[in-house]
Formats: structure tokens, sequence, C-alpha cells
């Protein structure tokens, strides 16, 4: 990882920061949600007894980065499973490795936390993301179905 970039949880105060990269983060993937939806996701990253983190990327003091991650039971496994939700670097940091050592961050914790696997989902168009996944993971080959309420 890069001298310049420093990855740490995000503290209860940062949210003025956070909340633009969240955004771009929605609106690259083209959603949107309720206000009260991020109020309580940024909510439960603060409470000790949520299994949600988040992570923010600076680079030059400046946050550039965010992921978001979660710890989740398996049927397949005694130790928990890491789901890397959510991963958005500002396009001003692009290139610098800022995706990597966020990536690497969360393995780092999920395997602290006795976690037997990080894994998460991207879509098929998402190119430039894929380069960087396809050298720090493997494509599991599964397709994602989903019904929503």
């Amino acid at each position: 990882m890069p001298a310049d970039i420093l990855i740490r949880p995000l503290h209860a105060d940062e949210r003025a920061a956070w909340e633009p990269l969240w955004a771009g983060y929605l609106t690259f993937y083209k959603a949107t949600i309720a206000p009260e939806v991020s109020d309580v996701t940024w909510a439960r990253f603060h409470d000790p007894a949520e299994p949600m983190f988040v992570l923010g990327a600076y680079v030059d003091g400046k946050l550039t980065g965010i992921v978001h991650y979660l710890y989740h039971r398996s049927c397949w496994t005694v130790g928990d499973y890491c789901y890397l939700q959510d991963l958005f670097v500002d396009s001003s940091a692009r290139g610098l490795g800022v995706g990597r050592a966020l990536i690497e961050a969360v393995y780092t914790n999920a395997k602290a936390a006795g976690c037997s696997r990080v894994h998460w989902l991207t879509q098929t168009h998402n190119a430039q993301a894929r380069i960087l996944y396809d050298q720090v993971a493997e494509n599991s080959g599964f397709m994602q179905y989903r019904k929503i309420f």
C-alpha cells in the first residue's frame, strides 16, 4: 500500500465526509434509497452490537474512498463470512491503489475476526473494477438471484 494512503474506520462525526462518496456509489449503480436508510446504516456502523463496518481511505488527508462490510453466519463453515457490500473510490483518486488498499484492509479485519471468506458482488459491466477484482480474488462463477419486497 502506498505510504500516502491511510485506511481507518470512519468516526461518527465524519458523516459529512462520507455522504458524497456514498452518494457517488449510489449514482454509479443508478440506485436511490430513502434518507432514513442512510441514517440507519450510518448508525449501525457505529453501534458495537452491529456486525457492520465502514473504513475510509485518506489520500493527503482527504477521504477519497469508502468500503462497507459485514460479518454473517454460514452453514458451510464454523467461522463467519465477510460480505464486502459497497466499495467506492472518488474519481480523483482512481489509479492510486485506493480500491486495492480498502479491499486488503477488509481482508485483514475479516481474518482477524475469524472469518473464513470475504465475498462480494459486482455488475458484469463494471469492467474497470473487475480488472482489480480479478487480481485480488477469484470469480466464483455464481449468479445472483433476488426477490425484493
